[in-house]
């Protein structure tokens, strides 16, 4: 995803630098290796397959990870951005985002059934997150770059594409008929 809030009048006041959530190489990556996968497998479960592992790695992963050293490493920057005065919660912020990081990779070669938990887990953060920033929106007028705008759509969409990918996974997996032999043993 692109960083809508980059784009600004030019009698605007510049923006607060800000870290972009999701790389915007998931898509970049995921793509193509969906189009021509190696070794050739079924298409639709390996190009289901690809989107889930370069989600879970960039957007879930390399993500929250991007976020855990933003908040740790330039929390001025970041409370600014959020129009949050600086606080010591900016640190528990930054090691739940190391977690979802933690997750995302694990997502990687997880089970379908393990990335619904992740996505799920990671869902109760940034889901919370999101009616955060609509509560500082609505209630308090915060529409500093970092509580509006793209950070919504990252906190809700996030989550979400894992768990519908690996719902579908989970579906695609149910469908496929087993050989006769895999079928007796289970």
């Amino acid at each position: 995803m692109v960083n809508i809030n980059l784009l600004r009048l030019s009698h605007e006041q510049p923006l607060p630098p800000r870290p972009v959530r999701v790389p915007p190489g998931v898509a970049a990556g995921a793509g193509p290796r969906s189009l021509h996968p190696d070794p050739p497998h079924p298409l639709p479960r390996q190009a289901l397959e690809t989107w889930q592992r370069w989600w879970a790695i960039g957007a879930f992963g390399c993500g929250s990870l991007w976020m855990t050293v933003a908040f740790l490493g330039a929390p001025d920057v970041m409370a600014t951005a959020i129009g949050f005065d600086r606080t010591p919660f900016m640190s528990e912020i930054a090691f739940a985002n190391l977690g979802l990081a933690v997750m995302g990779f694990r997502a990687a070669s997880a089970s379908a059934r393990e990335r619904i938990t992740i996505g799920l887990g990671g869902g109760m953060f940034l889901w919370g997150a999101l009616a955060g920033h609509v509560y500082q929106w609505s209630v308090y007028g915060d529409h500093s770059p970092g509580n509006t705008g793209g950070v919504l759509v990252n906190d809700l969409l996030i989550p979400a594409v894992m768990i519908t990918l690996a719902v579908r996974s989970q579906r695609l997996e149910r469908a496929t008929p087993r050989p006769a032999t895999q079928a007796a043993t289970v």
